[in-house]
């Protein structure tokens, strides 16, 4: 069933953005449901295993040799839940949400663990509102399951000429201030003396201009633009590249950015964890972007030239990243014949390698100097079979092929398990087994 909608611009760029909620009342039950999960928590974030996966990815990420690292993000949630272990029981939606983020970070341990880490923390992220840039997708949405978050887009060209570049406006940022301490105030007296609760700006932002710009104008009429009409590309990727530059002034100026040396996704790739960040001069009272890992992505050219991606990107995606300490480029795009354009992105440490990249090119010009951030395709839980020797022999034979790089493997972009988690548990298992079979 195919229906035309209108999304409201009204982009958050945090993990967990904010949200407000008409009633943050909670009862005797709920608190005591919460601080039990919470409990589960603080246990796994001070076990000795836990402390060795951070420094793991510490040392991966500052290009110390470490074994392939694993991790495993966009779960298909909506399929998971076995002997109601994802089931909620506390009474408002603002419980909800916590119980949520602690019941799947529990069940997440418990099955596909794989190289996570959990800290003793419980964020309160900060309310912001933020206007966004002005232009309002106009998008047609095909769903194949109502439960799932996953559906197909197709887009309708709002941009044709000069003038609708016009339409892109610099975003306001406003904080709410007295929400986010009436929140946090609550979330404190749940958790006392359990996980200590952080105010929690923005960790760092999902960069992707040129993802942002196919929505608004349609890939066909993009990609035909990039050669019919070259300059008003440029001037419309220019034009946006400076609003999410205004953007991040505020958030700077605003005090509202975290720092992501953490356990936080960096990029579409894995964990923040490194020692080189923040800066030198770090104020933590001023957080800066340069304390920052930053990132970007033009997953629309995928099979543009290394020049013309250079030419329509890069040159522009480098305004952002100049400012952040360290960078992750790419996401779903094959960038395997790229490495020498991307030598430009300043601080530079980790590149996507897609499962449509050729990854003994990629090892050749990646080698050390950078973390290879090897994605494999999440279609091996879709089929009717499952082979689990087949996995494990090609993930093998795969990894030999890169043994002489850093390398972190996600597992990601997983849209469903066919209703069959322990799929996902028994490929964590293998992947796991393949891995430690590379320490030296």
């Amino acid at each position: 069933m195919e229906e035309i909608i209108v999304l409201e611009e009204l982009i958050s760029l945090s993990p967990n953005p904010g949200e407000k909620f008409d009633n943050y009342n909670y009862t005797k039950k709920d608190k005591q449901i919460l601080r039990e999960l919470a409990e589960k928590k603080a246990e796994i974030a001070s076990s000795e295993i836990n402390s060795q996966k951070i420094k793991m990815w510490e040392a991966l990420n500052d290009l110390k040799q470490v074994r392939p690292l694993v991790w495993i993000n966009e779960i298909p949630w909506h399929e998971m839940n076995v002997d109601d272990e994802l089931t909620l029981k506390t009474s408002n939606n603002f419980t909800k949400i916590l119980e949520t983020r602690l019941r799947r970070t529990i069940y997440r341990w418990n099955h596909m663990r794989a190289d996570m880490v959990v800290e003793p923390t419980m964020p309160c992220y900060l309310e912001v509102k933020n206007t966004g840039f002005g232009i309002s997708e106009v998008v047609s949405v095909a769903k194949t399951d109502k439960e799932s978050a996953v559906y197909s887009r197709g887009f309708q060209s709002q941009i044709d000429n000069e003038e609708d570049i016009e339409k892109i406006k610099n975003p306001k940022v406003i904080y709410f201030k007295e929400d986010t301490d009436a929140k946090f105030d609550i979330m404190e007296d749940i958790f006392n003396g359990i996980l200590k609760v952080e105010k929690s700006g923005y960790p760092g932002f999902w960069f992707s201009p040129w993802d942002e710009l196919i929505r608004w104008w349609s890939v066909e009429k993009l990609l035909t633009d990039l050669i019919m009409r070259p300059e008003l590309v440029h001037k419309t990727i220019k034009r946006l590249v400076d609003a999410y530059l205004f953007q991040l002034d505020q958030y700077e100026e605003l005090d509202l950015l975290a720092l992501n040396n953490c356990n936080y996704r960096i990029g579409s790739g894995g964990l923040g964890y490194t020692k080189e960040l923040p800066s030198k001069n770090f104020n933590p009272n001023k957080i800066k972007a340069k304390d920052l890992w930053g990132n970007s992505t033009a997953q629309i050219f995928s099979d543009v030239s290394p020049d013309m991606h250079n030419e329509f990107a890069i040159r522009y995606e480098v305004k952002w990243m100049e400012r952040f300490g360290l960078n992750y480029y790419g996401c779903c795009e094959p960038l395997h014949k790229k490495i020498d354009i991307l030598k430009k992105v300043p601080n530079l440490r980790k590149i996507s390698i897609s499962q449509w990249a050729n990854l003994e090119i990629g090892a050749k010009n990646i080698g050390r100097d950078y973390v290879f951030s090897y994605k494999l395709s999440p279609s091996i839980f879709v089929y009717d079979t499952w082979d689990a020797d087949s996995m494990k022999r090609k993930l093998t034979e795969n990894l030999k092929k890169i043994k002489d790089c850093n390398v972190e493997i996600l597992m990601k972009d997983i849209s469903t398990v066919k209703y069959k988690p322990q799929r996902l548990w028994e490929w964590t298992k293998i992947a796991m087994e393949v891995v430690n079979s590379f320490v030296s």
